[in-house]
């Protein structure tokens, strides 16, 4: 019990290290500004850098741990990551802070996409779901608590700070996963990672329509959050008429439906299928859906009133993602890795489209912003319903 207890905060831990180095990190931009010299749009490179390589490196981290074993790929990955955020306290110029930043990015991953694998080679049926579901309500309390520690930063200390923070939260991971995080890949159940068999392999995952339509049903989920977060300064400031203060209107009700999703599917692993949960999940983000679609067509945007709905969508999406990402990775159990990753990059995608493309289009009207949220939902949920009758 202790063991399982002491695994679940680990891998949870490594699924809060991308939203500190990146909502920890942007409140020093201006103190970045004035200390190295920088402009706003150069200083926006290094956040850019870091995406870039967050997203190059997702199709790696489980392919080298299908070859490698899962320990060696997270131990190697908070090792970079820790003596990166080193170099970036010790940065003195725009370019080598450009280059810490993007040796983050690089190894940031690896601890999330990997540690899904380890809970399934370790677990499976209600047991993973549970564990999975444990690891969700950890990593839900990261949005909510990233930005509060880049403000304490921010006031009490210099810019380096956050970087010295970085370099001892992921050092304090290193050593308990040294200690603690077991291999859970025998050897001769690994792969290789010579180019061939590597391009069998993505062509082999990249060609399962399984693997496509439950990858898409997860992704189309999140992103009905997502949405509310890409767009939370316009949707905050100027559509609620809210100050930068009060962004907590959005994210803790948010958070907290992620957290009570998490348990909640977890509390039912085994007494639900994980057919019956997903379609469970889906009737309640359903509901929220069409709560949030009626109260901007016919209220004006109150809170908490108007958050309410969001908060019920984060309660089903994270009800049935659990259960989601468990059938994706069974889709391959000799390449789960490489599932994990495919899995990873096909959500981070579609995050940077919604990012880029949608969020400013609707980002400051509410009902186009509900109406979006639907649209999304109901391609998560064809994907779905085609996967589950196929």
């Amino acid at each position: 019990m202790k063991t399982t207890k002491r695994l679940t905060w680990l891998l949870g831990s490594y699924t809060m290290l991308g939203p500190f180095s990146i909502s920890t990190y942007m409140p020093f931009f201006p103190a970045l500004m004035v200390s190295l010299g920088a402009t706003q749009v150069e200083l926006q490179q290094t956040l850019s850098a870091y995406l870039a390589a967050f997203g190059f490196m997702m199709l790696l981290h489980g392919p080298l741990s299908d070859a490698f074993g899962r320990r060696p790929v997270i131990l190697g990955g908070l090792a970079v990551y820790m003596l990166a955020s080193i170099g970036g306290a010790l940065a003195g110029s725009l370019g080598f802070l450009l280059f810490c930043r993007t040796l983050q990015g690089l190894s940031v991953g690896a601890g999330g996409v990997v540690g899904r694998v380890v809970i399934r080679d370790r677990l499976q049926g209600p047991e993973a779901q549970k564990l999975l579901s444990q690891v969700s309500m950890i990593f839900g309390l990261a949005p909510a608590i990233a930005p509060v520690f880049g403000g304490w930063l921010q006031n009490w200390f210099a810019w380096q700070s956050v970087f010295v923070f970085m370099a001892i939260f992921s050092g304090l991971q290193l050593a308990a996963s040294y200690f603690s995080l077991p291999e859970t890949l025998p050897p001769e159940q690994r792969s290789s990672m010579m180019l061939p068999v590597l391009a069998y392999n993505y062509s082999k995952v990249l060609k399962s329509k399984p693997f496509w339509l439950l990858s898409l049903a997860l992704s189309f989920n999140f992103i009905g959050f997502f949405l509310y977060v890409s767009s939370a300064p316009t949707f905050v400031i100027q559509y609620l008429g809210l100050t930068k203060a009060q962004f907590g209107w959005l994210f803790i009700p948010a958070t907290a439906g992620i957290i009570l999703g998490a348990y909640l599917s977890g509390e039912v692993a085994k007494r639900f299928t994980p057919v019956t949960t997903i379609s469970f999940g889906y009737l309640i983000m359903a509901i929220a859906t069409s709560l949030n679609v009626a109260y901007n067509a016919f209220f004006p945007p109150v809170v908490p009133w108007v958050i309410l709905p969001i908060m019920l969508y984060t309660v089903g999406m994270s009800f049935a993602t659990p259960s989601i990402t468990l059938m994706t990775l069974d889709l391959f159990p000799s390449m789960r890795g490489m599932a994990a990753s495919m899995q990873g990059f096909i959500q981070t995608m579609v995050m940077t489209f919604v990012t880029a493309v949608v969020a400013p289009l609707v980002a400051d009207n509410g009902i186009e912003m509900a109406v979006s949220v639907a649209g999304f939902l109901a391609a998560g949920y064809l994907a779905w319903n085609i996967h589950k009758h196929a």
